[in-house]
């Protein structure tokens, strides 16, 4: 079934248009192209394209992003990352190719929003929708864009063909990420186009997101409890660790959790998720192609680890002992394996899930209230009843979190941040929450004992971008440090 998804989203709307969708799809001219439904979800498959590619969301983004957490340490040329001193020339260039395929998804959803109002063959229903998933997809990207390197050259359907374009400010980037979301939130249907295509419930999530990087935490409350009151989705039930497999398996075609997914099959070839091959060692049989064991854990000697509750059935299902030469208490992370798997991985990429939705809502809804209320302590002991193999649903005295224990807000917003690293991890998203907290610098102090410089909370603006575009300075307008 997952072969047939990608099929779908590789082969069949991209067989008559691949290769102008390939290096310029912007020269196909509107009356030739994006004049009927099957055109334009050609286009919008193209915005995917690029991110689902090993040098990004396909692989090194999670890499480069869990090596910072507390909990992880990088190995070969990942290893300077563990100084927390900025990114060394091998690291730059590969986060320049990140930037590089953001905006190479940019401009294909730029082309999809320019060309579908002038399709002849198109009903406005039609428009509205396949407009909403190509502004849906800016948005999401603009929205790692800023968060790793602050304002960005802002570049949407009418100055895509502009090489100098200055760099917009943080302000101005939200702004457009925020409109572009309101604008899917309200034209989006209500189960997207196919597995792996944005619904509005997946625009209000984001929107969540977004507005908690903003402060604005009463906003960001009411749209995830909108997701919640719909009752679209649903925590997947775990009795034994290995019950996680039901949510992150290589199988798994969608689940009651899957908010935003991006899709990957071991067939056909180049479908594959290739973030399995960096987190494995070889032979240790969680992905038998090989592995580089590109990022590792130490069961002892990281204070993190250390102090996870071993009942916890997250731990046991992400961690597993693997030496290589670093000492007996090495820990490889296993929560996106294939285990028979002879190609590709077929894990899917959870961006955004049921778990992380309930968990922005405890967070925002204590902080709207200034401290912890019942409904948010109830949406935190979800997940943690789930971790234990519990019901999540049902109240359980045992393994449950009691309000008396978190009376002030603070202490409250640090217990659900802790569940969302336990929750998340692997997964490329806790490095963002510390950054977004302003709790980086002192959380790898206290962990690692590691004084971070500046310039490792920002990317630099790669020296592609300002070798053709003259509206940046490579000094005035380059992030600190750099």
């Amino acid at each position: 079934m997952k072969y047939s998804i990608l099929i779908i989203l590789s082969v069949l709307l991209f067989t008559s248009c691949e290769r102008l969708l390939d290096e310029k799809p912007q020269s196909v001219a509107a009356e030739q192209f994006y004049n009927n439904a099957a055109e334009v979800q050609a286009g919008l498959n193209a915005i995917y394209t690029p991110i689902r590619a090993g040098g990004t969301m396909g692989a090194l983004y999670q890499v480069q992003q869990e090596i910072y957490t507390e909990y992880m340490y990088g190995r070969g040329s990942h290893a300077p990352l563990n100084d927390y001193a900025g990114l060394d020339n091998t690291n730059i260039t590969r986060i320049a190719d990140m930037w590089a395929a953001f905006y190479e998804a940019i401009r294909n959803a730029n082309i999809v929003i320019l060309k579908t109002p002038a399709g002849k063959n198109l009903t406005d229903a039609e428009k509205s929708k396949f407009l909403a998933e190509a502004r849906f997809m800016r948005a999401l990207l603009y929205f790692h864009l800023v968060r790793n390197w602050a304002g960005v050259p802002i570049r949407k359907e009418h100055n895509m063909d502009s090489l100098s374009v200055p760099r917009g400010s943080r302000e101005a980037v939200y702004q457009l990420i925020t409109e572009d979301l309101l604008f899917a939130e309200a034209n989006l249907p209500d189960a997207g186009r196919l597995v792996g295509a944005p619904s509005k419930w997946a625009a209000k999530t984001v929107l969540t997101d977004v507005y908690m990087n903003l402060n604005d935490y009463q906003k960001a409350r009411d749209k995830a409890l909108e997701v919640i009151q719909s009752g679209k989705f649903s925590l997947v039930n775990v009795v034994v660790s290995s019950d996680f497999d039901k949510l992150f398996g290589p199988d798994i075609i969608t689940t009651p959790e899957e908010i935003f997914y991006l899709k990957f099959s071991r067939q056909p070839s180049g479908q594959g998720f290739q973030y399995p091959i960096y987190a494995h060692y070889p032979g240790a049989g969680y992905y038998p192609p090989g592995g580089y064991y590109t990022l590792y854990s130490d069961a002892v000697n990281n204070t993190f680890v250390k102090n996870w509750d071993k009942n916890d059935l997250r731990y046991d299902y992400n961690w597993y002992v693997q030496t290589f030469g670093l000492g007996p208490s090495t820990i490889l992370n296993k929560k996106f394996s294939d285990r028979t798997t002879t190609t590709a991985a077929g894990n899917d990429y959870p961006m955004y899930r049921y778990a992380d939705l309930l968990l922005f809502y405890a967070e925002c809804d204590s902080r709207v209230n200034n401290g912890p209320t019942t409904d948010a302590l109830e949406k935190l002991n979800m997940i943690h009843r789930r971790a234990y193999g519990r019901n999540p649903m049902v109240a359980d005295a045992a393994v449950d979190f009691k309000m008396a224990d978190y009376g002030s807000l603070q202490a409250f917003v640090d217990k659900v941040v802790q569940e969302r690293a336990y929750e998340d991890c692997g997964e490329g998203k806790h490095w963002l929450d510390l950054k977004r907290l302003g709790i980086a610098r002192s959380v790898i102090k206290a962990m690692k004992g590691i004084t971070m410089a500046d310039r490792h909370l920002l990317w630099p603006i790669p020296t592609t971008e300002y070798n053709y575009n003259k509206a940046i300075d490579p000094i005035k307008d380059q992030n600190p440090g750099y």
